[in-house]
């Protein structure tokens, strides 16, 4: 079963926010025995990034944000600063399988807790740094958020309402994908480097950057520019290499119409009793998008006619791609959602029932558990006297309070 493929597999979690931890908790659902590392008495900065909040029984309140990214995960607070809980997290890494961290380039060092040094005592640890710039590079020394990089790798300058209509103007994503893309690719990077050291022995130092990861998923968009040395333009919900392809108004809401080919626009156009796949200037894909000013008001025109619902069970019978735009409530109520087992539900020892989102790798089914995030975890005094931290259960972790 892929939940337990990193069976036995180790993890010191140094890291924060939301990449990283992305990252960790991809490897934790996996199976790996992942141990966060955090600030004593607060914590990882996003257990505050709220309302809304959880509470526990004794009053500590936990930011939804927090539980969003740090399943299955065991929690220990130290200060790696003070030298007694720097050695113990010393002999922790000694024997780990990977450290993931996210500190600004150097901070680390200063403690003896950068790659080069840990190498000396554990030569196949694989170790993940992710940082805003990378490790090298005249920008490597500044520090930046997810909303940062969406603007400076490009994302932003395509993405909002085209000049000259109203509201116009870049726009950031609704969540933060430069993040979450990064702990995919850290994900990757981290799987890839443990089946390299199975065959060499050796881990590695992986060198992982928003600024690299925001510029890689510009994708197509990128692609364009670099064929065409056309600056995309912001243009609203449109695809800039297909159409029709964005949101239509019917009379009573909105869907999206995706038409990938020019098979599905003519059995489009039949569905609308129209003749516009017979028309030269629409009859090819690359005919629409270069007339798409003249196509869209007629597209427009019929499907404002149209319900939503006997629209798209009409499009669903000619097989046409197309969606409803759902709030959050209605995709948790959404039977395929529901069927695919995407909405788990955790006991928590001490924040109760808990709403998780099972991980899209792992398959639907009765045997699924999914382990709650950590409330912040033993004080620093007792991490440090502690010699087994890593529990053979999942949650919650038990530190004895001396040797």
């Amino acid at each position: 079963m892929l939940a337990n493929a990193l069976d036995g597999v180790r993890v010191v979690d140094l890291s924060r926010i939301l990449a990283g931890p992305w990252c960790t908790q991809n490897l934790a659902d996996l199976g790996a025995n992942v141990l966060k590392i955090e600030r004593p008495e607060t914590g990882d900065d996003t257990r505050s990034w709220g309302p809304p909040f959880v509470s526990t029984q004794s009053g500590e309140q936990v930011a939804a944000y927090f539980l969003s990214c740090n399943r299955g995960k065991q929690s220990v607070t130290l200060d790696f600063s003070r030298e007694p809980e720097k050695a113990w997290l010393l002999r922790q890494i000694q024997d780990v399988d990977v450290v993931v961290e996210n500190y600004k380039v150097g901070t680390l060092a200063r403690y003896g807790l950068d790659y080069d040094s840990l190498v000396r005592i554990n030569p196949g640890l694989v170790y993940l740094s992710v940082t805003g710039f990378g490790q090298t590079g005249p920008f490597a020394q500044k520090p930046g958020y997810d909303y940062i990089f969406q603007g400076m790798g490009g994302l932003m300058s395509y993405t909002g309402i085209a000049d000259g209509e109203a509201g116009a103007g870049p726009l950031r994503t609704g969540v933060a994908v430069v993040d979450l893309m990064t702990g995919m690719y850290a994900t990757s990077a981290v799987l890839a480097a443990l089946v390299q050291r199975g065959r060499s022995g050796l881990g590695q130092h992986l060198d992982i950057a928003l600024l690299d990861v925001a510029v890689a998923m510009n994708a197509n968009q990128g692609a364009n520019f670099l064929v065409s040395g056309e600056t995309p333009a912001r243009i609203g919900n449109m695809h800039p290499n297909l159409a029709p392809y964005e949101v239509f108004e019917c009379s009573d809401g909105h869907i999206i119409l995706a038409i990938g080919n020019d098979t599905q626009f003519s059995a489009f156009c039949k569905l609308m009793k129209s003749e516009w796949h017979l028309q030269p200037e629409f009859a090819t894909n690359a005919g629409r998008l270069t007339n798409l000013a003249q196509l869209r008001p007629l597209l427009r025109a019929v499907l404002m006619h149209w319900k939503a619902a006997d629209l798209g069970l009409a499009l669903d019978i000619n097989g046409i791609s197309w969606g409803n735009i759902n709030s959050l409530e209605q995709v948790f109520l959404h039977p395929q959602v529901i069927h695919r087992q995407m909405l788990q539900t955790v006991e928590h020892p001490e924040l109760g029932k808990l709403q998780l989102v099972r991980n899209p790798m792992l398959p639907p089914g009765a045997g699924l558990q999914t382990c709650p995030p950590p409330t912040l975890g033993p004080a620093a005094a007792a991490a440090a006297s502690a010699t087994e931290p890593f529990a053979t259960e999942s949650f919650p972790v038990s530190l004895p309070a001396d040797e």
